[in-house]
């Protein structure tokens, strides 16, 4: 057993996973992200079809959250050109990461190598390597394919699935799980950045046989597209009936409402607070974390030191009560 520094694995794309990982590195724990790799829109999307790679953009943005690297790198690495013909709307970490694949023949390779660069704090891993196409079927049968055009319908989301059906997992990252303490998934956009990962050939099946503590980081506010109208429990239900019950043991969600002012700015992209109906997530057989959550800059974001400290003091828990018992 690791008491002073549990391995933890994170899973999902986008800002939610990144802020989370903000947090957790300045503790005392060894950490494996694993990332989405069903984008197909901007420099991302370009590198994809131009280069047959995975899509850096995610990838990106955890090496960056895990990174102890100057400001200055950070932001060169962060840095997309907003002229130049073929680089405008390149971010040059994208282009590095891909020639990194060049160079290698293997995009975890160039993953592996960039981490080295930036003095990445922990791993990080793509779901898969193999090329997937993230496609939903609406409520009212319209097939969507593109994970940038999913939530562009205006249409609700009846499910989500890859092609091509279960996509090879890269085995460092089923190994990863095998011997995590705890296992983080979210937060990030439900159907386009969480869901991706957990269709992948064996990842749901191998975090349901982990030992590890297993918790779901609810979002803050519902997104357009995707999440409109849903409450905790309803994030939780979407996820189930993708990948079946009992994935979960506890539930980490936000009880704080924002400032009136705030709501109202969301309110005008359709966005409100995720209502923490906790009683409906405890019938689904989670435990629940409530507290307030919310850091407030220009965007409505997770606190990522305050919740940092409540995932790891429940992996710490149940890791001492497996020790007990």
């Amino acid at each position: 057993m690791r008491m002073a520094r549990p391995h933890i694995v994170c899973i999902g794309g986008g800002t939610g996973l990144s802020v989370i990982l903000r947090g957790l590195k300045k503790l005392s724990a060894e950490i494996t992200a694993i990332v989405t790799v069903a984008d197909d829109g901007g420099s991302s999307g370009r590198l994809r079809n131009d280069l047959q790679m995975p899509p850096p953009g995610d990838i990106r943005n955890v090496m960056i959250a895990l990174a102890d690297t100057e400001p200055l790198l950070e932001s060169v690495f962060q840095y997309r050109f907003e002229n130049g013909g073929g680089l405008k709307g390149h971010t040059l970490g994208n282009l590095m990461i891909a020639a990194l694949k060049e160079i290698t023949g293997d995009f975890t390779q160039a993953v592996k190598e960039m981490s080295k660069v930036l003095a990445v704090r922990g791993r990080v891993f793509p779901a898969s390597e193999q090329d997937v196409t993230l496609i939903a079927e609406m409520i009212d049968g319209t097939i969507v394919k593109g994970e940038s055009q999913i939530p562009k319908t205006g249409k609700k989301i009846h499910r989500v699935f890859l092609h091509p059906p279960e996509p090879r997992p890269l085995e460092e990252a089923i190994s990863a799980i095998a011997d995590a303490d705890g296992i983080v998934v979210g937060p990030g956009s439900l159907y386009t950045s969480i869901l991706p990962n957990l269709l992948v050939k064996n990842m749901t099946e191998s975090i349901r046989a982990s030992h590890a503590s297993k918790i779901y980081v609810c979002n803050v506010m519902t997104q357009p597209g995707e999440t409109d109208h849903f409450t905790a429990s309803d994030h939780v239900r979407a996820i189930y009936d993708h990948v079946g019950e009992r994935l979960f043991d506890q539930v980490i969600v936000n009880n704080e409402v924002p400032p009136l002012e705030v709501q109202r700015r969301y309110a005008k992209s359709s966005q409100q607070m995720v209502v923490p109906d906790i009683e409906q997530i405890h019938k689904m057989g989670c435990q629940v974390l409530a507290d307030n959550l919310l850091l407030y800059q220009s965007v409505l974001r997770h606190d990522a030191d305050r919740i940092s400290k409540h995932i790891l003091k429940l992996i710490q828990e149940r890791l001492r009560r497996l020790q007990s018992g």
